[in-house]
């Protein structure tokens, strides 16, 4: 059968145990989407706000985001969060190093491992950009009981669970 053939393809759509469609999935999923393109389109504005390449922003979001967290990063988990090889990953972290971006530092007992650090000529430029969306989501969430937060984290932990099962 060739492709003129074929049926129009149906949309990918959601379906429950019973096999019906879930509305309440189709717009958290709608949501997501959405958020994800809002997401890009903030890093992207970062990335002009800076001077910078998209991939050169989101580079650094990743950091700093690890950084908060206190999980600092090695170019290899960047590589993989970024979706690029390790050259690539490599080129990049050449880049933003020259720029003073970002240093790398040999922190484990192991030395020939690398952690990928926001430089401190970076930061307050971040967290300056971010600062309003920061206090916005402060603000969003305060509405919520732990309890909501609680379930919501755990949908989110549940969808990216079945992301990655595929």
């Amino acid at each position: 059968m060739t492709h003129a053939e074929n049926p129009e393809p149906r949309p990918l759509r959601p379906h429950s145990a019973q096999g019906e469609v879930s509305e309440h999935a189709l717009k958290i999923l709608d949501g997501l989407r959405a958020f994800g393109a809002d997401y890009t389109d903030i890093t992207n504005k970062f990335a002009a706000w800076l001077g910078l390449h998209s991939t050169e922003a989101a580079a650094l979001v990743e950091i700093l985001h690890a950084e908060d967290s206190g999980t600092p990063l090695s170019p290899t988990q960047l590589s993989t969060r970024l979706s690029l090889t390790t050259g690539a990953t490599t080129n990049l972290l050449n880049r933003l190093e020259r720029l003073g971006h970002i240093v790398r530092t040999r922190e484990h007992a192991d030395r020939r491992k690398v952690t990928v650090r926001a430089s401190p000529q970076i930061e307050e430029p971040a967290r300056e950009f971010f600062e309003p969306f920061n206090t916005r989501l402060g603000d969003l969430v305060s509405r919520y009981s732990p309890e909501e937060l609680a379930r919501f984290e755990d949908l989110l932990d549940g969808l990216r669970s079945t992301l990655r099962s595929l």
